[in-house]
């Protein structure tokens, strides 16, 4: 089976291509070679050219044709349109990464499933990844052009931290400086191991049940962001940080980015019905808890120390968020 990555060495992708080498496909790559974190598995062909620049990509596939080809790296329709001119009659499967963040916020009801409204009115991001499911779909209905929808939920790896600020929390919880929790950290989340989630994916390559169809692929391990951050601080050697909660509407009022992904998706608790994937890939199930991912993660930024790079504007932002909040509500405890 002849597949193409449009990327492949993204912090979720990564793990689908050494999984799919693994697994005996001729796999190609079509990127500008510019990731190093990660390495790419020898036995697997390299085209160098840019998705962004059609010209580019057509110089770099030739006359190449794929039973499936993904495009890690869609976020709008523009993006849809140019794969959409690219890929008629050159693959069986077009396989497009969109969100679990698409799903209906506020969300009416759990567990979330394939069939759960998609509906974002707080983030751009998940009403763009919304439009181009929507392109594809009608992409589908007008030509028949062979679709499949995968929505990742909160994927990691080794380089990932899952809050924001990344190492820039785990210094202050080193430090013993309080650290900002959103909400009162008691909302559930899934966290996926990505070499979990590519075990679930890679299945659906050249899969004739996935064509018209889509799938999320996620842990079903719920915790709540108050054991999410102190997983993650025990990891980090600090056995009591310091959290402070606080809303999330003054977190988006300081910090729209950082708030657009809090009341667009990590503020609202979440489960997800994993039944649909594992029906189609009946030897999915996730095996990485976040305790030993966590492990990993730590263990890959404490091994070089010019990783653990320290964001001054963010660790400002959480002292400023802290003193505003404590001076608003002065009996809000810092937790243990």
């Amino acid at each position: 089976m002849r597949v193409l990555f449009i990327g492949g060495t993204g912090k979720i992708s990564s793990a689908c291509t050494q999984l799919a080498v693994d697994q005996g496909i001729d796999l190609y790559l079509l990127n500008r070679g510019q990731t190093t974190e990660r390495q790419v598995p020898a036995n697997l062909h390299t085209l160098h050219g840019d998705i962004r620049d059609p010209q580019s990509a057509r110089a770099a596939l030739g006359d190449l044709t794929f039973d499936a080809v993904v495009n890690w790296i869609a976020f709008t329709t523009d993006h849809i349109e140019t794969d959409l001119a690219l890929f008629r009659g050159r693959t069986k499967q077009y396989i497009f990464i969109s969100s679990a963040s698409a799903y209906q916020k506020p969300i009416s009801g759990l567990p979330i499933t394939e069939s759960t409204l998609l509906a974002n009115p707080f983030w751009l991001y998940s009403r763009n990844k919304i439009a181009c499911e929507e392109r594809l779909v009608r992409a589908y209905r007008e030509e028949g052009f062979p679709f499949t929808i995968v929505r990742p939920s909160h994927t990691y790896d080794r380089t990932m931290y899952p809050f924001n600020g990344g190492y820039t929390v785990v210094d202050r919880m080193r430090k013993g400086k309080p650290v900002v929790v959103h909400g009162d950290g008691m909302s559930l989340w899934v966290l996926t191991h990505h070499r979990d989630f590519a075990k679930g994916f890679v299945p659906l390559l050249g899969n004739n049940h996935a064509i018209g169809e889509s799938f999320h692929i996620t842990s079903d391990e719920l915790l709540t962001w108050d054991q999410i951050y102190r997983i993650a601080a025990e990891a980090a050697g600090v056995p009591d940080p310091k959290l402070v909660h606080i809303p999330s509407e003054l977190i988006n009022a300081y910090d729209p980015v950082w708030g657009a992904g809090l009341v667009g998706d990590k503020a609202h608790s979440v489960i997800f019905d994993n039944s649909k994937i594992k029906r189609v890939a009946p030897g999915f199930t996730c095996t990485i808890p976040y305790a030993q991912g966590a492990r990993e993660v730590q263990a890959w930024y404490d091994a070089d120390p010019a990783r653990q790079v320290v964001d001054p504007k963010m660790d400002r932002l959480m002292d400023t968020l802290i003193e505003a909040y404590q001076t608003l509500w002065p009996k809000e405890p810092v937790t243990a």
